[in-house]
């Protein structure tokens, strides 16, 4: 059997879907977010390197581009006899088991695997099991380990004018405790699991539960499920999803006969579902809701990115830094929609240029709307902290802001092909079906916010 990390932490997680991934893994979405994710951490471990001060990194490729595991673990070995001080990407393998360390440091008695994380969570347990495995292949190679760490990001890190500061941008967690635990009571049940699941093409029977919702394959995993069911409720906590699964009650039918949904906006949903309604529209309160709206009339959008690794002095990791805006407006009642926009240079620090291309674009006193407004208002504030010369035309920008998910929210509109989620993505199509123009899906190029996130800082 060959199992390397990955593998294992997947099988740890969840024996199914280290099973899809081996026997079915065009289900696996290979979409900008995951490649993003894998830049991201490739970027932050690239940085990890240099906290202990010189290094060497024992990765070898082939012909093929792929990682050459024999030379690699050959590199390693010739290193630690030379006692290097910190080995990088450092490759050992025991009866199939395969590792790399992210960082190998040389201690006084012996040998510390350091793990890097591109989270900010590194005192959660469910690192365990990576870095436990990691100890029990080298443990079982000869390796005295006597030291396992956690590196993950320091979320209250924030860049400084003088430039990144990779000791503070890192923080250190001592991980021997869990790893010891971890290895002694699960990695040899989790080995065994893996080999009669990996070698089994028939797909293991495990039961969805309160993770799965968020899973990138729950869609393969929930197949068989009816269309719609409990999982597509509007903001049904995940314990109650669960606990209805498990009694049977899993389609709209199952939920409407045994009477257990009381709220009015889960109610409606199934409602609607079952019974094919038309459109429900309170009438009275869509009106005073736009009576509320006044001309000169803007329409706004941000594009944001969050880059891991701040370059914006003044920034944390992870920090949502607008680069983008889509701006329509109307400037009297009946007249022309009109456009501008900005996108800045891929690159760059973009929030002055954003700032002040707002101030110039919108009046301070002008109606603005938004759909969930809560992100555009939180960026304008963001902005108005960073540049304060600017701070009091910002501000009265983000206090004119209307938030066009009202209507949607409250129950003031409504219709079938809206399902369970009032964002725009279900909102738009729902009310002007079969037109191109408003279909994300035939966007060219960039099809919605997550890809723009991900590909802007690919253009530079």
């Amino acid at each position: 059997m060959y199992l390397s990390k990955s593998i294992y932490v997947r099988v740890w997680n969840c024996q199914k879907n280290a099973w899809i991934n081996k026997y079915h893994p065009e289900a696996v979405p290979q979409d900008a977010n995951r490649l993003a994710r894998f830049r991201t951490g490739d970027e932050v471990g690239d940085l990890a390197r240099g906290l202990f001060g010189p290094y060497v990194n024992v990765t070898a490729c082939g012909e093929d581009g792929k990682p050459d595991l024999p030379r690699m673990m050959e590199n390693t070995r010739r290193e630690m006899e030379r006692g290097t001080p910190v080995i990088c990407e450092a490759s050992f393998s025991y009866e199939g088991l395969y590792c790399a360390v992210d960082l190998l440091k040389k201690e006084e008695n012996g040998w510390a695997i350091y793990e890097v994380k591109s989270s900010s969570d590194g005192l959660q347990d469910k690192y365990a099991a990576d870095v436990s495995y990691q100890k029990y292949v080298l443990e079982h190679c000869g390796v005295r380990v006597v030291g396992v760490y956690l590196v993950c990001i320091d979320s209250s890190y924030v860049l400084g004018p003088e430039g990144m500061d990779v000791h503070r941008f890192f923080k250190i967690n001592d991980l021997w405790e869990q790893a010891c635990r971890e290895q002694e009571s699960t990695v040899p049940t989790v080995l065994q699991e893996a080999e009669r699941v990996l070698a089994c093409e028939d797909e293991p029977a495990v039961e969805l539960n309160e993770n799965c919702r968020d899973c990138e394959l729950f869609s393969f995993c929930g197949r068989d499920l009816p269309s719609p069911n409990v999982f597509d409720l509007y903001r049904l906590q995940k314990k109650k999803m669960i606990e209805y699964y498990r009694q049977g009650l899993v389609s709209f039918e199952d939920l409407d006969r045994a009477d257990v949904i009381k709220n009015a906006t889960q109610m409606r949903q199934i409602d609607f579902a079952l019974n094919d309604r038309g459109i429900h529209a309170d009438r009275d309160a869509i009106r005073e809701f736009l009576a509320g709206l006044s001309y000169p009339l803007y329409f706004l959008d941000f594009e944001t990115m969050q880059p891991a690794i701040p370059f914006c002095v003044g920034t944390h990791p992870y920090a949502q830094i607008p680069f983008q805006y889509s701006l329509h407006y109307i400037e009297e009642e009946g007249g022309e929609l009109k456009h501008s926009e900005f996108l800045a240079e891929s690159g760059t620090d973009p929030r002055l240029a954003i700032a002040e291309a707002l101030c110039r674009d919108i009046p301070a006193d002008a109606c603005v709307t938004a759909f969930n407004k809560a992100f555009e208002c939180t960026r304008l504030k963001e902005l108005a902290a960073a540049f304060p010369d600017l701070s009091d035309h910002l501000l009265a920008i983000e206090g004119h802001i209307v938030d066009l998910l009202t209507p949607f929210q409250k129950g003031w509109y409504y219709r079938r092909e809206i399902g369970g989620s009032f964002s725009i993505k279900s909102v738009l199509p729902a009310i002007c079906p079969n037109d191109p123009e408003l279909d994300y899906h035939e966007l060219e190029g960039v099809h919605n916010g997550s890809e723009a996130m991900s590909i802007f800082p690919e253009i530079q």
